[in-house]
Parts: structure tokens; sequence; C-alpha cells
């Protein structure tokens, strides 16, 4: 049997949240739409964030309670606070996210807190969340490096990681937030997770900035890891390198992954219009190596 490896598509949440121009909410669903015509399983639709922090988000519980329901198709959505865990209990979401760091810097200056106030927030969405059997997934971001302290121990990320799946996160992402690791480093980290935590309950958030994302989850792959996210046509820059790429394309790790002979449900021509269909509503070229190529030949 092949084995299959879970894609969390984040693309209309921590892609869009990074484009510099806000997407109308039709075209946001459109987005959503297309995905899930793709034969991908988890598709993040946004983060219940005040629009004006974040003015890309506005309205995302909106957009949840607009899309059609599909029993195969896990949506969530990011509820930072409990403010904005009630908006997504609201509208009936059934997993929502919550995120801290590796970093006490990186935190203090996304959240205005320490890491340990910022799980301590998450304490009441996490007891919400347990009554409404609702589930929680974590998000620890600097995984390698941060922007401000440089190199984060990997002990820390591990200590940080079993924080989050002991109030109750039933997975945690690890985010290669600035694309600056390389596959020894992240093999480090994720030895420091694995001498205390099962792989099942991990995933892996790399960027691109670097070029070294697949790369990277290719090292994850052999350690284990059999949870990715992604983002469709590469959606989301990195904002602590001007004009670098973000979070890594879906398409280039659907190439990756099913061409390493891994399942992943995807469907690869939808999954292909859907990333024309956003990159053209972008009117930016698309990053994914895979997706140049695979146009390339389709029109040649």
């Amino acid at each position: 049997m092949t084995e299959f490896v879970k894609i969390v598509e984040v693309g209309p949440r921590d892609g869009l949240q990074n484009e510099k121009t806000p997407l109308t909410l039709a075209d946001r669903k459109n987005l959503i739409l297309d995905l899930m015509q793709t034969g991908l399983k988890n598709i993040e639709v946004g983060s219940c964030v005040s629009a004006k922090w974040v003015p890309q988000m506005a309205d995302s519980d909106v957009l949840f309670a607009e899309l059609p329901k599909d029993p195969n198709i896990q949506f969530s959505l990011l509820t930072p606070n409990l403010k904005g865990f009630e908006s997504a209990l609201a509208v009936g979401c059934k997993e929502v996210a919550v995120f801290t760091a590796a970093s006490e810097s990186f935190t203090r200056k996304n959240i205005n807190c320490s890491i340990d106030e910022s799980l301590e927030k998450f304490s009441d969405v996490m007891r919400l969340a347990k009554a409404h059997d609702i589930q929680v997934r974590g998000y620890v971001s600097c995984m390698v490096d941060c922007p401000y302290e440089g190199a984060i121990e990997p002990k820390q990320v591990a200590k940080v990681t079993q924080q989050l799946l002991d109030m109750g996160c039933y997975e945690v992402s690890l985010g290669e937030t600035i694309g600056t690791a390389t596959p020894d480093r992240v093999q480090k980290v994720w030895n420091a997770c694995l001498a205390q935590v099962d792989t099942k309950v991990l995933a892996g958030h790399f960027h691109n900035t670097y070029g070294m994302a697949i790369a990277n989850i290719y090292q994850s792959l052999l350690q284990g890891i059999r949870v990715f996210d992604s983002s469709i046509a590469g959606l989301g820059g990195c904002p602590y390198a001007k004009g670098a790429s973000g979070n890594v394309s879906t398409e280039d790790l659907y190439y990756l992954l099913s061409n390493m002979g891994f399942e992943t449900g995807i469907q690869v021509d939808a999954l292909m219009q859907a990333s024309r269909n956003i990159s053209d509503v972008l009117q930016r070229n698309n990053p994914s190596n895979y997706a140049n190529a695979y146009w390339q030949k389709a029109c040649a």
C-alpha cells in the first residue's frame, strides 16, 4: 500500500495574508472553491484577526460560512485569541489553529508577549475547543533561525512543541520562518523533537526564500515526517527578505511526493488550474518550478 502524506494547504491564509494587496472576499472564495476540486483534504481558510491589523484576512469567518461543506475536506481557521475562536465557533468551524514561536524576540514583536505568555493566552481557547469538540493545531515559528535572534537551539523548539501538545494540540507544525535552513540543521531539530514525541503529531512548514524548501522537506521525509504545509502558487512573500519567495508551493511539493511514490490524493490538472487562476487574479508570475514546466510542456 502506498504511504500517504498529508498536505495542509495554507495559501488562502498564510499565503494571502502576506500579499500586499488584499483580495476581495469573492476572489478568496473562488480560490478555495478551486482548491476543493484538487483532492486536497485540509485547507486553511483564513485568520480570525482584526481587519485593522491584517486587512487581507478581513471577514474570514464570513468566508468560512459561505463555503460549501464537504465531509472529505477539513477547513480550518487561525484563531490567535479567544475573540477569534468565538468567531470561528459561531460559523461551525471544527478545526482551529494557534501560533507561537521558539524565539522570545519573534514572539514579542509579533504578538507582544513572551512565549510563556502566548501559551497562557491559548488556555481559554484550548478549554473551549475541548468543550465543543474542536481540534486545535499548533504552529511554532522560527524552528531553525529567527530574524532577530539568529540561530535557535533545537531543544528550545522541542520544548515549545511539547508544551503545545501538552495543552491539547493534536498536531504541531514547525515553521522554518525565514527560509535560511539547510537539511543538516533541519535534521537536528527533528532529532530533538522526536526524542520526546512521535512523528504522527508533527508537521513541517518550509519557506523557499533561499531555494531550500524542497531539500528540507526531503530531509524531513527521511526523518519520518508525513505532514507538510504548502501554498498554492507559492502565495505569500517573505516579510524578512524583500522580493524573495515565501511558502513552498503546493505544486512543487506535489511533484516531489508523487515522484517519490507517496500518495497525496491530489488531482494534478485541477491543481494546476487553481494555480493558474490565482496567479492571474494577482497578476503575478508563479514561482513554482513545476507549475512553469507543466505549462510550458502543455503549450509546446
